[in-house]
């Protein structure tokens, strides 16, 4: 007797390479994020939130720094965010001092670098590990998310990007190079949306 066999159950073979394979290992690792509204963390005025205050919103996380190559970027996040804020999303923005100290300074002035250089409105929070031993809660979930080429684990730079559902579970990643304007990134947002 071999193994079982059952008439009227379709054989399916499954090729690594094969969008079917790909759809599965998608579906099971969705089903095993966790969600980002579980966390609690301070606001960068420190006032204690709770990411949970987003539910039910598209979230755009990003780690950023006032003194990186990649700080121009706060630009394209904060017209991401003023243009598709009424259809649900929200840019967070964590400031990070992992990347060569470019966010050393206090949190009064990342909040006027921010506003008075960019412009900025999206919310903004303390200061946190994004990788390492110390690395914050919210990151360990963020980083468990493969970026397009598969991907996935620690932070590698600033500006590194998570776009997370209505459901607080990562959608898509996007690494430090890809600019808030990329049409890619801005077809993922509106999908969500």
């Amino acid at each position: 007797m071999g193994g079982c066999e059952y008439s009227n159950v379709p054989k399916i073979a499954l090729n690594r390479n094969s969008e079917a394979f790909r759809g599965l290992v998608m579906g099971v690792a969705t089903a095993q994020a966790r969600s980002i509204y579980e966390i609690e963390l301070p606001r960068l005025n420190g006032e204690p939130a709770r990411l949970s205050e987003y539910e039910g919103k598209v979230v755009f996380a990003v780690n950023v720094a006032s003194r990186c190559g990649f700080t121009p970027q706060y630009a394209g996040l904060q017209a991401l965010y003023e243009r598709y804020s009424d259809r649900g999303l929200v840019v967070l923005g964590f400031p990070c001092n992992q990347f060569f100290n470019q966010e050393s300074g206090s949190a009064e002035k990342i909040q006027e670098f921010c506003s008075g250089k960019y412009g900025v409105t999206f919310p903004l929070f303390g200061k946190l590990d994004v990788k390492g031993a110390h690395q914050h809660p919210l990151y360990e979930i963020l980083s468990e998310a493969a970026d397009d080429s598969g991907k996935a684990g620690s932070v590698k730079w600033n500006f590194e990007k998570f776009l997370v559902g209505r459901d607080g579970r990562v959608v898509r990643r996007f690494r430090s190079k890809v600019v808030p304007e990329d049409p890619q990134l801005v077809q993922a947002i509106d999908t969500l949306l």
